[in-house]
């Protein structure tokens, strides 16, 4: 699977020249939906010219098919919006910011939303060239039991995603990575905060050394890729950044 991975990465290092940031990445999903789109359109258009029949139950069947279609893209998606009225700052920390906002929804009500800002971060599925991924053990008071994850760490302000990536995978783990290339991006939790990660894949790894952060206290274990995998499918890694990195990375080698 590690080979796979790989394959996968080179493609995409070659296709992007390694150049990664969220703006481009939002457009190159829209970029494939309206491909996608297209490509169908096109089918339709040229089963018509073969003179295939179609009947109307066929039609009826097409309607009902459901199609993903993206956030904010569907014509029924304005009508689910809400309308932020005022709002004030009910709560500053050190990385977050409580916003208690009064807002109007759909059917003229008024309520209330307590909104979490966060600055946003990265996590970094890094696999080695024996086939096996960087994770880091670290304790979670919100939790108050240690933890398996890939490495991560939150977003300063105006910095690349990229660049933090990198960084946050040599000061957590001590690998560099030769080749690295945006993966995922994930949404913790909608409900109540603005949080999104983005989860980059490495390869090509160098150890130089970790350097943590002065309140960081962390081990380091190197896993097969396959025993990741089974511990997510038993529910034994709870961690949303890692169930969602490993199985990225394995649909990928699945997909090849």
């Amino acid at each position: 699977m590690g080979e796979k991975c790989n394959e996968v990465l080179n493609e995409t290092a070659e296709r992007d020249a390694m150049s990664v940031s969220s703006d481009s990445e939002q457009a190159d999903d829209l970029s494939g939906t309206e491909s996608l789109s297209t490509s169908a359109a096109e089918g339709a258009e040229d089963a018509g010219a073969d003179g295939e029949a179609v009947s109307a139950d066929d039609e009826d069947a097409e309607e009902l098919t459901p199609t993903l279609v993206l956030g904010d893209n569907d014509e029924r998606d304005p009508a689910l919006h809400e309308t932020i009225i005022d709002g004030e700052t009910a709560w500053q920390g050190r990385v977050i910011r409580v916003e208690d906002l009064r807002v109007e929804i759909p059917n003229g009500a008024l309520k209330h939303r307590d909104i979490v800002r966060h600055p946003g971060g990265v996590g970094i599925v890094a696999l080695t060239d024996s086939g096996k991924i960087a994770l880091v053990r670290q304790y979670r008071t919100a939790l108050d039991r240690v933890t398996v994850e890939i490495p991560a760490g939150k977003l300063e302000p105006g910095e690349d995603p990229l660049e933090a990536a990198k960084r946050e995978l040599r000061e957590e783990t001590g690998f560099e990575a030769g080749r690295i290339a945006y993966l995922t991006s994930i949404a913790p939790s909608p409900g109540y905060t603005d949080e999104i990660i983005r989860i980059y894949f490495a390869t090509h790894l160098t150890f130089v050394g970790a350097n943590p952060d002065d309140d960081e206290f962390i081990n380091v274990d190197l896993v097969d890729v396959n025993e990741l995998i089974d511990a997510v499918l038993d529910g034994k890694i709870e961690d949303a950044k890692t169930v969602v990195g490993a199985l990225a990375c394995d649909a990928m080698a699945h997909r090849l």
